[in-house]
């Protein structure tokens, strides 16, 4: 059994403390006077080039140069390995907060961080988030089950259902969880090295369930539901300002993956099983892109990179590439960034416990 979910939001807002800034590096004591004239900024990127987090990266990457005081040039550096964590432990421990080092990740950064995977050197409680990136998704079947709507899910009931995933671990344990919660009887297999892998098995037939991000539905999906191949069953989802799961403006007919949930079980989801499913999913969509700075970063100098988003998302320029680049959903900064931030790296220990021994008995995963 499996489940999915997505996630996304419109916001706008961490400090750390400057005790310590003195002997750090001669940083200046205010916002107004950080000047990042002729320096150069390594925007490090755990990832390998091409991807969607290192063109989500090279996307925001000029316009940081052009907003941050001083017109820095802003480089991104790839340091792909181990799924993001070599890359990431690597800033965690030799980035200096003097604002020359940032450091963007990805679901791919944080579930291993949740899940507790020993090979992860870094805690995001040490650094400081500046900026949230959102985004959401849309899982489908295949017409041939005769299923017209989420309303007739219950004609799977005893159907072997298959999808293309890149592992227990990976993103895709959104979908494991979410096709669980709905009662769904699920195949995964593993493999895949992209969702765009998973969905050309669906479009050959070796897969029968898929969900694809916003962006890549929209361009690769859809037309499969228009020629009628596939249905959609429902989003991920959004979440406001205040957290709570809404539908995704992107797919306002589509049931979130909690109302899917409520209309397949008949009773709003709840307990261990859903708590651990909404972090994931947190982590995985409305959260799922984070930009950083290091431990130890003074306030001006962070108060100087959330100016720049401030700038940025006014920035003409940025308006008008904003929706093809991003997928439609609003990048935030401020409270908004914090409280992105912090739901999508935090975990209760039960639900953290409960997810790993699933994973281990049910899916052979080893920690």
């Amino acid at each position: 059994m499996t489940k999915t979910t997505i996630h996304r939001r419109n916001f706008l807002g961490m400090s750390v403390a400057l005790a310590t800034a003195a002997f750090i590096s001669p940083v200046p004591a205010m916002a107004g006077a950080v000047d990042f004239t002729d320096k150069t900024i390594e925007f490090v990127m755990p990832f390998g080039v091409g991807g969607g987090s290192d063109t989500w990266a090279r996307f925001n990457a000029p316009f940081l140069s052009k907003h941050l005081p001083g017109k820095p040039t802003v480089v991104v550096k790839n340091q792909p390995g181990g799924g993001s964590i070599t890359g990431a432990n690597q800033f965690a421990s030799r980035a200096r907060p003097d604002g020359l080092s940032i450091l963007g990740t990805s679901g791919s950064t944080q579930f291993p961080y949740l899940l507790g995977d020993p090979r992860v050197k870094y805690d995001y409680k040490d650094w400081t988030v500046v900026l949230a990136a959102p985004t959401g998704g849309v899982a489908y079947i295949s017409s041939s089950f005769g299923v017209k709507s989420l309303a007739e899910l219950g004609k799977l009931k005893g159907q072997r259902l298959i999808f293309g995933s890149q592992g227990s671990t990976s993103l895709d344990l959104v979908p494991l969880l979410g096709f669980r919660l709905l009662g769904l009887e699920v195949h995964h297999v593993f493999g895949m090295k992209s969702r765009g892998e998973g969905r050309l098995a669906f479009e050959r037939g070796e897969a029968n369930i898929d969900y694809q991000t916003t962006s890549a539905y929209l361009k690769s999906s859809l037309p499969i539901v228009q020629e009628g191949k596939a249905v959609p069953l429902f989003s991920w989802g959004a979440t406001d300002d205040d957290g709570k799961l809404i539908r995704d403006p992107n797919f306002p007919d589509l049931p979130h993956i909690g109302e899917a949930i409520e209309i397949v079980t008949g009773k709003k989801p709840s307990g261990t099983e859903w708590e651990a499913f909404k972090s994931f999913l947190i982590a995985g969509f409305p959260a799922q892109k984070l930009l950083v700075l290091p431990k130890g970063t003074p306030d001006p100098i962070v108060e100087a990179y959330r100016e720049a988003v401030r700038k940025m998302k006014l920035d003409p320029e940025y308006i008008a590439a904003k929706d093809e680049a991003l997928g439609g959903y609003e990048q935030v900064t401020d409270k908004a960034g914090e409280s992105l931030f912090k739901e999508g790296t935090t975990i209760d220990p039960k639900a953290r416990d409960w997810v790993r021994a699933l994973l281990e008995k049910e899916y052979n995963t080893r920690f």
